[in-house]
């Protein structure tokens, strides 16, 4: 009669799916003898592989013994020739590590096979005869085909799958915990729509913070792409060196040439959990760490670091996002940005000819010969040209007919003021994808981004680089950028940065990404642009009645403050002027020219000359 445990194992045999090199380098090892270390983080199916490790040696006929540091039992000693030994849950044995690896296995029969598996890897390296009789094995996630041979064994329609891989980034248990989800009903975009799973996931995978303070550092750490003291510090104070330090020692968190990342997993399981327990906390971590990366962005002259910190953000934006157009950014894979090379004029012509026609080819070699540094070149690791953008700043009439349509919008709605530009994003192509989801789109986001951020003066942002208005439409939209209006030969987006400036499209954006409600992306939306003329005119209809004037509807609040702090500027004798005529305003200004012991023609005078100094002070800061 077949036993419920063998009714067990046989369907966890089914189940068990890759990991074909591990057991090829167990399958080697059984001819011999030696020590293995699996190592990985929970969930990742250590023990799993050694159940199947265990199956191998039976059947090689050798001596098998198990043990799992969580039942407490005394290590095994093996009485046959040629045993092997598998311990699980290596990490539990932490404490008394040094014993093992100088007493407990040296005293093992020299032809034994001993398989250790734990979380975190060894740290035996300093022995050099360890150095050679160990084999450190690290356990990954599974392979996205072998992620989808699981989940066919599993029986989860193909439909399906595709979403669930991309939630379960190959994690075994992750997959395992989907797949009960999907069968009892559930429908998930986000681990954010599982709480009971992520719940769960995290009992298994990420021990017990010790206090709040490392609970809130393991947040930080799951919620940036990755993790350094700078960026810890403006959440944790001064604590952010010693949790700096206290991250480092966990498993699921691995070291790179940045700073600290977690395994993908993790980090989604412990932001999903935050945003789902107290969304007010989650959005106060989340604005704390934009301003500390923005100031780290701003910080930083490579431009390259700024670009890959701008890049890592909006790959983890675009996977918590809520919004369905700005999911999934595709990762970069190594491609970067980098400028014009003589040699990539001919590559950039020839891609725009095959994705968009002779006649854009021809305006793209227009612009690779007037304004060549505005090229943005993406290139493979290899550092051939795979893609490319092109933002021009536009200072009047040109050949391009595309250019000059840009051009004439922002001169029609709300021409820039002296000392102010116009952007505008004219070319965008991947070599291979053209327009759609590659690398090449998450770096020209990322350029984008930058340009946004760092470029002082710009009066427009207009972009005119895609093709497909239905396509990037929504996304533009949930980025502040209205459909201007249909171009040659693709449509505009744009944004006034002096109705919404920097700051407030942050705000909105993020809001956006959480999926919370924001005003409608609209012309008209944010402040009244003035031109200088109009300005000057508003400043003197305002100090004559600072509660009714056309500057309430500028940036410009609260006036009467800022008049007030303008004043401040002037010296002691047209400050007392300015308070006298236009802030406390008692008496008519001939009586205040008076009081001052002032002709009236020199009162206007001063006066006159207090109001321009107020208005180029107001003007600075519209």
């Amino acid at each position: 009669m077949t036993t419920l445990g063998q009714r067990l194992g046989e369907l966890r045999r089914r189940a068990f799916t890759g990991r074909d090199e591990e057991l090829a380098l167990f399958r080697a090892a059984l001819s011999g003898s030696g020590v293995l270390f699996v190592h990985g983080p929970g969930g990742v199916g250590k023990s799993s592989l050694l159940d199947r490790f265990a199956e191998l040696a039976a059947g090689a006929g050798r001596e098998l013994l198990r043990a799992d540091a969580r039942d407490g039992t005394q290590l095994p000693t093996p009485e046959g020739d040629r045993p092997v030994l598998l311990i699980d849950t290596y990490e539990l044995l932490s404490p008394v590590d040094d014993w093992v690896r100088e007493h407990y296995l040296p005293a093992l029969p020299g032809d034994s096979l001993i398989v250790l598996a734990g979380r975190q890897a060894p740290r035996w390296a300093a022995d050099p005869g360890w150095r050679e009789l160990l084999t450190v094995v690290p356990l990954g996630n599974l392979s996205p085909e072998d992620g989808a041979a699981y989940l066919a064994a599993q029986g989860v329609p193909s439909a399906l799958r595709d979403t669930l891989l991309a939630l379960g980034h190959g994690h075994p248990l992750t997959l395992s915990m989907l797949v009960e989800a999907v069968r009892r009903g559930a429908e998930a975009r986000t681990l954010s729509d599982l709480p009971d799973v992520v719940s769960a996931l995290l009992a298994r995978t990420v021990d017990a913070t010790p206090t709040p303070r490392h609970r809130r550092a393991l947040e930080v750490c799951a919620h940036l792409p990755v993790t350094t003291e700078e960026l810890l510090r403006p959440v944790t104070g001064d604590d952010a060196g010693e949790l700096f330090a206290w991250l480092r020692t966990l498993s699921f968190v691995e070291e790179g040439p940045y700073g600290l990342y977690p395994h993908d997993v993790v980090r989604d399981a412990l932001d999903a959990d935050l945003r789902w327990r107290d969304p007010g906390r989650y959005a106060e971590l989340h604005r704390e760490l934009s301003g500390a990366v923005l100031a780290r962005i701003r910080a930083t002259a490579d431009r390259g670091e700024r670009l890959r910190l701008i890049t890592g953000s909006i790959v983890l934006a675009g996977g918590r996002s809520r919004v369905e157009t700005c999911t999934t950014p595709p990762p970069t894979f190594q491609a970067y940005v980098d400028d014009l090379r003589p040699a990539d004029g001919p590559a950039i012509v020839a891609m725009t000819r095959r994705w968009q026609g002779a006649e854009q080819a021809r305006h793209a070699e227009y612009w690779l010969g007037r304004d060549p540094a505005a090229f943005r070149v993406f290139r493979a690791p290899s550092g051939e040209a795979r893609g490319y953008a092109a933002c021009l700043t536009l200072e009047g009439s040109s050949a391009d007919p595309a250019a000059e349509a840009m051009w004439r919008y922002a001169q029609e709605q709300a021409p820039p003021r002296p000392g102010e530009v116009i952007r505008a994003w004219r070319f965008f192509l991947d070599r291979d994808h053209g327009q759609r989801p590659s690398p090449s789109t998450t770096l020209f986001a990322a350029c984008q981004t930058l340009d946004i951020l760092t470029t002082t003066g710009v009066a427009w942002t207009l972009n005119g680089a895609y093709a497909d208005a239905g396509q990037w439409g929504p996304t533009m939209d949930n980025l502040d950028f209205w459909h201007a209006f249909d171009g040659v030969p693709h449509p505009v987006f744009a944004h006034d940065w002096r109705r919404v400036d920097v700051t407030e499209w942050m705000t909105v954006v993020q809001a956006r990404q959480d999926g919370l409600p924001t005003r409608a992306t609209a012309a008209d939306a944010g402040a009244v642009v003035l031109s200088r003329a109009e300005f000057d005119a508003a400043v003197r209809a305002a100090l004559r009645d600072l509660d009714h004037n056309p500057l309430l509807g500028t940036r410009l609040v609260p006036l009467r403050e800022l008049v007030e702090e303008a004043a401040a500027t002037l010296p002691p004798a047209l400050h007392d002027l300015v308070d006298r005529t236009f802030l406390h305003p008692v008496t008519t200004q001939e009586r205040v020219a008076e009081t001052l012991h002032l002709s009236f023609n020199t009162y206007r005078r001063h006066r006159d000359q207090a109001v321009a100094r107020i208005t180029d002070w107001l003007w600075a800061r519209s």
